[in-house]
């Protein structure tokens, strides 16, 4: 008989809610309590006590019966339409997780990276993760600054990998590799037949840099302005490629890291090392604080290594020193 509102049931099951639950939903969809005890592999007086449990718990009918048929009642159609889900949820939970612990090493990882660091960075370290993971697609968001940041935070990427100087509260910075600073100009400017460079020296020349929103522009407009030297930007452009270039045309020169000079570099830019001004730009893997990372994403982070650019590769690939 249903309780009355307002009573204190007088079994109360929630130590053992799913048995009681359970019971219902197989008589729910079998129409019947022996077929229910068949299904679940117990006598008839065991499910009718817990259906009886259920129905005092709940203070109303869960069923009425229809021939030979027992049928939900109105509460029970309402009440069967949330259990089903749990009930089927927690039965199947055994073989869901094993198809997940299986499928651990395949499905997707989203990255966020500048154009430099996918351009000069990532290519050994996308190698490798390719080569051991070769069943997750692995997807590069192309994104700078603030974009890359909105990203984690938003969970669209899982982590980034870049250069950072200030890093907000919320994100953690794991910084792994170092490049140096490095002046280029073109191979007949001035400044590449000088036994030594100083920051008064590069200030009549202009400056070729990326954007000021990026780390590069920031970072040579502290330093020159903590030295209290003035200094002109020529041009401001993105994608060391290009800037590398344009200086190579005798546009200007620029301040770049050293990542991105490479031995092809030598036939047209003269480029030595600014490291008495100028501090060794990192980079390394930003998170979100408190965010889990799945499997392919540790495998991703595993690569990312000091000794994968050792400081002699940085000169092996091609930093002309003048």
């Amino acid at each position: 008989m249903p309780r009355k509102a307002g009573s204190t049931p007088r079994f109360a099951y929630k130590g053992d809610r799913l048995k009681p639950l359970r019971a219902f939903c197989q008589t729910a969809r079998l129409g019947s309590v022996t077929r229910a005890a068949e299904a679940l592999y117990l006598s008839q007086p065991a499910v009718t006590l817990q259906l009886q449990a259920l129905e005092r718990e709940m203070g109303v009918a869960l069923f009425e019966r229809s021939g030979r048929r027992l049928i939900p009642t109105r509460e029970g159609e309402a009440l069967y339409e949330l259990a089903r889900p749990l009930v089927e949820g927690i039965d199947g939970l055994a073989d869901s997780f094993r198809a997940q612990v299986q499928g651990m090493d395949a499905g997707e990882l989203h990255v966020a990276a500048g154009s430099s660091t996918i351009l000069y960075l990532l290519p050994r370290i996308v190698e490798a993760f390719r080569a051991a993971q070769p069943e997750v697609r692995l997807i590069l968001h192309n994104v700078t600054g603030a974009g890359g940041l909105d990203l984690l935070r938003s969970d669209e990427v899982d982590l980034a990998v870049g250069s950072m100087l200030d890093v907000p509260a919320d994100l953690d910075y794991a910084p792994v590799y170092g490049f140096a600073p490095m002046l280029i100009t073109p191979l007949d400017h001035p400044l590449a037949r000088k036994a030594s460079v100083s920051l008064e020296d590069l200030s009549p020349h202009g400056l070729i840099l990326p954007p000021r929103r990026l780390t590069t522009y920031r970072l040579v407009d502290l330093v020159f302005q903590q030295a209290r030297v003035p200094y002109t930007v020529a041009l401001e452009v993105g994608g060391w490629e290009v800037i590398k270039q344009y200086v190579a045309m005798g546009l200007g020169i620029s301040i770049v890291t050293s990542i991105c000079l490479t031995e092809a570099d030598r036939t047209r830019l003269a480029a030595r090392s600014l490291a008495d001004y100028f501090p060794s730009r990192s980079y390394g893997v930003v998170m979100r604080k408190g965010k889990y990372l799945s499997p392919q994403a540790r495998a991703f982070t595993d690569l990312i290594k000091p000794d994968l650019f050792s400081r002699g590769e940085y000169h092996a690939s091609g930093h002309s020193e003048r």
